[in-house]
């Protein structure tokens, strides 16, 4: 956001460059003095948070590369100069180009990529690395972060295809019954959910923790788990390999391997001998003190599961702190991404030889992972936190105004069935491999009766759809709808009980589609007044915002959230068209996107959105490389996810192609174990 302010400065640049000047003295800082200290550089406030005067010659800058890399954006993007601004000569505006990117990629060189901080397992990567370990058929606990059960058998990536008709539940919002029998074992508690960071998700670094109260939680949730009655041979894959006695002259030989075998894929590593003969001589002891063997295996599992090693994740420090990643943190890394679990006994295989990160060998691995049925924790994972689904949640129509939202009294909600809509599209583009431009214009959905009369304005709900649903594919006949920006889910949860939020809807599209989070708003705006007769009888909601488009310190963002937020007006509070409010004024929702492209309705907008699509391709990259790493990304990351972005934009745009450009980058590859992050201050006041 910080983009619209910093052109000031880049507005005010004079039209000449010397053949080889001292670019910062001869150039930019005469041009801070004379045209933009004024808003960056003195008073109290400075516009966007940046202060120029702060910027001391090209050391500055080369410190600063994410002002550069905003500045080039801008530059490139031809976002800016506003309409009542002269604009930048084209030669000029290359030659900028130019310089900025040659210091950039000096800066970035320098920077090296980011670390990833120390971290704990989230709570949902937990559940899959026990339930992997001890080859488990079900959870161990109840999962409330997985907002969709799939209730028939359609989740099968090596066929490539999705069926016409799937069975599936809201987890969240319908009543599940047989939910504790199904996904948890007896006895076992789960730790509290870990929430999704803001502008991220739940598996940040930064954010998992440890506290000693959670680390004694991490103690007893081992022991519990080994010990509930769910932990049998019906249950447990593992149970004849590993709990099971030997024969009594193999049980001193067996303990060795078996426990060996177990630490490694636990510890994702090989197991150094020291630590190996101490959990054994664990084990030994607790046999020879009267335990049976399935239960000294049982001890040996719990402490397994209860180690830092296992519930931590990071990478090692190595001879060099910064450089590439071993070949069992590649593995790691892999399995975290794609399954949010544990490597299992082939990338460890592999990780050993030597082998894993050759280019052939990682394609083949991609590939293999990517046709596992463990994708499913994927796309239980992120679609959900990409879209912010937990949202919906939350989201309670005024039920006097929206009667038809509720069914069967006010028991359900059409949100139910709206959740699964755009993470069924999800699932399809995955499972068949298709475009990630079908996730914003897609020629199908995935529907229910409920929801087709829900987008009506209409409710006619059965009893039976309140737990199962029955969502059937459909064509997209409407060009008005179609894809996550227009699905009924999202427009249902940025808006309020009684009306439309656009700019919670622009923020919600510069977030997700662009990855751009906006600035929160100053403190002392004022919020809208919610329910004046007399005001709304005359007034849009336009113009009722235009109080706060008057204000400096909010204009530049609404002029860039505003178009995104009314270009979706035609939708009202839960997603049903309209062409006029309440009051009998008609809906305008045309705008200007990026500056230069004039629009009259969402058809139009979002027409724009494709043929713009690189902005897309790069920010949806972004997030699952942000996904990936586990940490938010910096401008050191910003070369890998150009070149991901070109190679999507020449064809290889499939979600399949996008997860192993992610898996084959250089920052999935890189580590920085310094403890150094070379980062720029967010802001400069």
């Amino acid at each position: 956001m910080r983009r619209v302010c910093l052109f000031i400065f880049l507005l005010c640049l004079p039209a000449w460059l010397p053949a080889k000047p001292d670019v910062f003295q001869a150039i930019i800082q005469p041009a801070f003095k004379a045209h933009c200290i004024k808003c960056h550089g003195k008073g109290d406030k400075v516009k966007g948070k940046v202060n120029l005067l702060n910027v001391k010659g090209v050391d500055g800058l080369l410190h600063r590369p994410e002002l550069m890399e905003d500045m080039i954006a801008a530059l490139k993007d031809e976002d800016m100069p506003p309409e009542d601004e002269p604009p930048l000569k084209p030669e000029l505006r290359k030659q900028l180009v130019r310089e900025l990117e040659g210091l950039f990629d000096q800066a970035i060189a320098a920077q090296g990529f980011a670390p990833t901080p120390i971290r704990r397992m989230n709570r949902f990567q937990y559940n899959n690395a026990v339930v992997d370990l001890l080859e488990l058929d079900r959870g161990i606990f109840a999962l409330h972060e997985r907002l969709m059960r799939r209730r028939s058998d359609y989740f099968h990536p090596e066929k490539g295809e999705m069926p016409s008709e799937v069975k599936v539940s809201c987890r969240p919002l319908s009543k599940d019954q047989d939910r504790q029998r199904a996904e948890g074992f007896f006895g076992v508690a789960a730790f509290p959910q870990d929430l999704r960071a803001e502008h991220g998700y739940d598996n940040r670094a930064d954010h998992l923790t440890l506290s000693p109260l959670l680390m004694e939680s991490f103690l007893r949730l081992g022991q519990t788990i080994v010990e509930s009655k769910d932990l049998n041979a019906k249950e447990c894959r593992s149970w004849k390999s590993f709990f099971e006695a030997p024969p009594a002259e193999k049980q001193a030989s067996e303990l060795h391997t078996r426990i060996g075998t177990l630490l490694r894929r636990a510890w994702r590593r090989p197991v150094e001998a020291e630590t190996l003969d101490r959990f054994t001589a664990f084990a030994t002891k607790t046999l020879a003190d009267g335990a049976s063997f399935t239960d000294a295996m049982k001890s040996v599992a719990g402490a397994a599961i209860a180690s830092p090693d296992f519930i931590y994740l990071y990478d090692r420090a190595g001879e060099q702190a910064i450089g590439k990643v071993d070949e069992f943190e590649l593995a790691a890394r892999l399995s975290f991404f794609l399954w949010s679990s544990i490597p299992d006994d082939t990338l460890l295989d592999l990780a050993a030889e030597g082998k894993l990160g050759e280019e052939e060998t990682l394609n083949a691995q991609l590939d293999r992972m990517l046709n596992d049925r463990r994708m499913e924790r994927f796309c239980d994972s992120f679609p959900s936190q990409w879209l912010q689904l937990d949202r919906l949640v939350a989201a309670i129509p005024d039920p006097v105004k929206f009667k038809n939202f509720y069914f069967h009294g006010d028991s359900y909600r059409a949100s139910m069935h709206m959740m699964m809509e755009p993470l069924l599209l999800f699932e399809t583009v995955f499972l068949e491999n298709r475009s990630i431009i079908d996730l914003i214009q897609p020629d199908f959905t995935y529907m229910t009766d409920v929801l087709n009369n829900a987008y009506q304005g209409e409710n006619k709900a059965k009893r039976k759809e309140v737990v199962t649903m029955s969502f059937k594919r459909e064509p997209v006949e409407d060009p008005r709808r179609g894809g996550v920006i227009t699905s009924a889910a999202v427009l249902t949860m940025t808006s309020s009980p009684l009306r439309t939020q656009p700019i919670t809807r622009g923020a919600w599209v510069n977030t997700v589609i662009f990855n751009d989070p906006p600035d929160p708003p100053p403190a002392d705006v004022p919020p809208l007044p919610e329910a004046d007769p007399e005001v709304l009888a005359k007034m849009t909601l336009r113009e009722r915002l235009e109080d706060h488009r008057k204000r400096e310190d909010c204009a530049s963002c609404h002029n860039q959230l505003d178009p995104l937020g009314f270009a979706l007006e035609n939708y009202g509070p839960t997603g049903v068209w309209r062409d006029h409010y309440e009051n009998g004024l008609a809906v305008d929702p045309s705008g200007k996107l990026f500056n230069k492209y004039p629009f009259k309705t969402p058809e139009e907008f979002r027409a724009i959105l494709l043929k713009e699509k690189g902005r897309y391709l790069r920010a949806f990259a972004g997030h699952l490389l942000s996904y990936a790493l586990g940490r938010e990304l910096t401008p050191a990351d910003s070369p890998a996810l150009d070149r991901i972005r070109e190679r999507a934009l020449a064809g290889e745009d499939g979600l399949r192609d996008m997860l192993k450009m992610v898996g084959q980058s250089e920052p999935f590859h890189h580590k920085n174990t310094s403890g150094i992050v070379k980062q720029e201050p967010k802001h400069e006041n």
